[in-house]
């Protein structure tokens, strides 16, 4: 990966992003991508578009969501304590101890997540579930009305945001899901303009996926694509303690993940699979029987009906502070999105036979 996608990537990974909160970090993708495009837009959902060949056929749609999970400011207790609510899929049991950061309107407060400690724990309370009520931020500030000088009610809360190394290829961050599927479908739109690409390709930075693919399903109408590619991550077993029998054998490293099944329309994903093939990028295959759950769900069933697919990159630890992907996959995942749009003529035919 080359210094600028690398300062990209650690850009937007150290930019907060909560569901409803995106503008920040779409900045920087509208920055950046000025000089690869021909069009950038921002819908009224807060979707960034970068277009490419956009008079082309057929419309390529990639679609990469840039929110992460987070949390919300609900009540500040008479003695300063701030009590929030999740914003998205958040396990309380990972909280307790976490570092974060109130996104306020004067700008950042640090704080700490506090529960009681397990020695003033009931016995029948330790090992038990973590609920959100029984645990608060502490800003270190003394009693509501100071406190409410700096946070208010409604203000975004994420952790402690900062991008490490680990090895020599893996990255950890919180965020990683999703803003690795942002940074790829940019970075593939960068690798497709050497292409002369035939198809009028948009890559997306949705907003609000993780309250309901939000985003995904109000830029897809709009931009009306025959073909939708969503990239996000998806679950590595390469790690103890994951059943492979159930969640089936993916590893860190070893390319990015092919979606078959339901969700997927089956001359994309064998287009993929095939350009994966020829070009000699390694990949892997996820079996997905019913709906994703990702951007690609809405995607598929857009207007009369969109032929999707799912691009996904392993990742440990999903949505947590410590989540950790291979820098390889993100570079296999983009390298094989621009092969493959680059292969996608106006006569190519994507009803299933």
């Amino acid at each position: 990966m080359n210094t600028e996608s690398f300062e990209f990537l650690r850009a937007i990974q150290e930019t907060p992003s909560p569901s409803g909160f995106e503008q920040p970090v779409q900045r920087i993708v509208r920055t950046r991508m000025k000089k690869y495009a021909d069009t950038v837009e921002t819908d009224v959902h807060g979707n960034v578009i970068v277009g490419l060949n956009p008079k082309g056929k057929p419309r390529v749609m990639l679609a990469g969501h840039c929110d992460q999970i987070g949390l919300m400011v609900k009540y500040i207790d008479d003695d300063g304590y701030v009590f929030v609510v999740p914003i998205g899929s958040v396990d309380p049991g990972v909280l307790p101890g976490t570092r974060v950061t109130i996104h306020t309107q004067s700008g950042p407060v640090d704080g700490v997540i506090g529960r009681r400690p397990v020695h003033l724990l009931k016995q029948e309370e330790r090992g038990a579930k973590v609920e959100m009520r029984e645990l608060w931020v502490d800003v270190g500030i003394a009693g509501r009305k100071k406190v409410e000088k700096k946070v208010a009610v409604a203000d975004p809360v994420t952790f402690r945001l900062g991008l490490a190394r680990l090895g020599t290829d893996m990255i950890t961050s919180p965020g990683l899901d999703d803003k690795i599927g942002t940074f790829v479908v940019m970075e593939a739109l960068r690798l497709a303009r050497a292409k002369r690409i035939k198809c009028a390709l948009f890559a997306v930075s949705t907003v609000q996926e993780e309250i309901g693919l939000r985003g995904a399903t109000t830029s897809c109408f709009g931009i009306d694509p025959q073909v939708g590619i969503a990239v996000d991550v998806c679950h590595a077993t390469d790690y103890p303690d994951i059943d492979k029998r159930t969640h089936g054998r993916v590893k860190m490293g070893a390319g990015p993940s092919i979606a078959v099944g339901a969700n997927i329309n089956p001359t994309v994903s064998d287009l993929l699979i095939k350009t994966a093939k020829a070009k000699k990028i390694p990949y892997q295959i996820e079996a997905e029987p019913r709906g994703t759950g990702t951007d690609a769900n809405v995607i598929q069933i857009t207007r009369a009906g969109v032929a999707a697919s799912l691009l996904s990159v392993p990742n440990r630890y999903m949505h947590t502070q410590v989540e950790i992907v291979s820098l390889t996959d993100l570079q296999n995942a983009a390298k094989l999105l621009a092969e493959t749009v680059a292969r996608i003529k106006a006569d190519t035919d994507f009803t299933p036979k």
